[in-house]
């Protein structure tokens, strides 16, 4: 596609050099830039460097036009531009076709959830015979075929790219997490969404947006963009499914025009469950929605799992699909990974491996134990370097109200010291009267995870919270194997072959 074409999509926009250059594709880091690719110089935010400071190096890596803010010192034709973020998502969405629009999209965002939530949609229409995709942290997954990815939302041009391939095998949906980040930074700009689904909201964050009114107001922009036109083709209508239960629930609903349909446990609701029972073993509940009521068993544990199957089936409805499918593809679940996942190497307790990062998290991870724990309760996590430090406290709190003992250690310390990570989580044990002899401050992770394994006995539950599916911790930049699941199962076998 000629240069010329793709700024035509602009309305402010001016061009100096050859405008009939052939572009193939978008970048906005120079380290990838290929022959025939465009290189976006989106502007600094916070945790991302300025791109017009790496013009020079796209252009030498064989860029064949540069879009700018304002003038650079390189040998290229440039495309001048009020907004480099987006004018990304308006070019990406016309050189790969405006993809979106060739399937039905689902979108998830909240704080807690949006992992699982998006999973479990996604196997309810693979399992009723649909072609599928799926965006979500660290995968997308095309098809049969998944790819590991970088973050949660992708950048606009990866974004459309990888939207672009799903059309071309004929996905029939994508189902995609959609974080505060990516709403804010106009990732999903231009995606045209047939549902929108919110889970919860609670503190996290807080270092990039600074505040929880900033926070939820960047959710908000996923609802306020939902489509503002109506049509009398059921397939071009728009949903904003809510949770019922959350607060910010009703500001979202006075920000779209979507037809909304609700969720939820506590309060009336479109859809809610009833009758609910806890074990060890999975989750019972009645499901009551508007196209009938059905016994639901599923192998998943707590009650946040019983919200994040509640907007599945609100989403699979609003697409036709029987209750009865719906319930017999969710029962087949076994587990969503990294996500209160199981780690069994034949221990007498129960391991647990799940990526509860936020006090919220961490909360549902440890009141969903504590409801069927019929031994001690052992805790291990660490906060993320580089982030948020006011919840660090917090998450000792809550970590001292359901643990029997708790291990603080390190999670990603990023460019952080992960001691003074540690020193800023222990308050919240302190302040909350735990006693010393009930908490260790471990540093190293490995450690930490080997002496909750240790100390564990017959019927205790094991909880190692912050990580989940990632099998990598970042420090200072340098990213070492590292798998909580394996380490656990090394532990264990440490344990119990000796």
């Amino acid at each position: 596609m000629k240069l010329k074409e793709l700024a035509s999509q602009l309305a402010v926009s001016r061009i100096l050099g050859d405008d009939s250059i052939e572009i193939s594709g978008i970048e906005i880091d120079s380290r990838k830039v290929k022959q025939g690719d465009l290189f976006v110089c989106v502007t600094g935010k916070t945790g991302i460097a300025d791109r017009h400071l790496y013009a020079a190096q796209a252009v030498s890596n064989g860029a064949s036009a540069i879009v700018v803010e304002h003038d650079v010192d390189v040998d290229a034709p440039k495309l001048f531009v009020k907004d480099t973020w987006d004018a990304l998502a308006v070019l990406s969405c016309h050189l790969y076709g405006y993809p979106s629009s060739d399937m039905k999209l689902i979108g998830v965002t909240g704080t807690n959830g949006k992992t699982t939530t998006t999973t479990l949609i996604e196997h309810i229409f693979a399992s009723q015979g649909h072609t599928t995709g799926l965006i979500g942290t660290g995968h997308t997954k095309i098809g049969s075929q998944t790819y590991a990815t970088i973050g949660t939302t992708q950048d606009a041009h990866e974004l459309q790219k990888n939207l672009s391939k799903m059309r071309d095998i004929g996905s029939d949906y994508c189902i995609m997490e959609v974080s505060s980040h990516g709403l804010d930074l106009g990732r999903v700009k231009g995606c045209s969404f047939r549902t929108a689904i919110f889970t919860n909201l609670t503190q996290d964050h807080l270092d990039y947006h600074g505040t929880m009114e900033a926070y939820q107001a960047a959710k908000g922009l996923f609802f306020s963009r939902l489509g503002n036109d109506y049509s009398g083709n059921p397939d071009e209508h728009r949903y904003a499914v809510l949770n019922a239960d959350e607060p910010a629930s009703a500001d979202y609903a006075k920000l779209t025009s979507a037809q909304v349909v609700t969720y939820g446990i506590d309060a009336d609701a479109d859809v809610r469950a009833e009758s609910i029972r806890f074990s060890s073993k999975g989750t019972s509940f009645r499901c009551v929605t508007f196209r009938g009521e059905l016994d639901f068993h599923l192998k998943l544990v707590g009650k946040f799992n019983v919200y994040n199957a509640l907007a599945a089936i609100t989403a699979a409805l609003l697409e036709n699909l029987p209750l009865e499918g719906i319930k017999t593809s969710l029962e087949s679940v076994k587990s969503v990974e990294g996500r209160m996942e199981v780690v069994d190497a034949g221990q007498p307790f129960l391991v647990l491996v799940d990526y509860a990062h936020t006090p919220d998290g961490l909360e549902n991870a440890l009141a969903a134990i504590a409801q069927f724990a019929e031994g001690s309760i052992y805790c291990v996590f660490g906060c993320g370097g580089d982030r948020d430090r006011t919840k660090r406290p917090l998450m000792g709190r809550v970590a001292a109200a359901y643990s029997d003992y708790v291990l603080v250690t390190s999670d990603n310390p990023r460019t952080e010291d992960p001691a003074r990570i540690v020193q800023d989580i222990l308050p919240g044990l302190t302040e909350a009267g735990y006693a010393p002899d009930r908490f260790e401050a471990i540093v190293d992770r490995r450690v930490a995870i080997g002496r909750a394994i240790a100390k564990a006995g017959p019927l205790d539950v094991v909880l190692i919270a912050g990580k989940g599916h990632e099998t990598y911790q970042d420090i200072m930049g340098v990213k070492h194997d590292f798998d909580d699941r394996e380490v656990a199962r090394d532990a264990i076998r440490g344990r119990f072959d000796d």
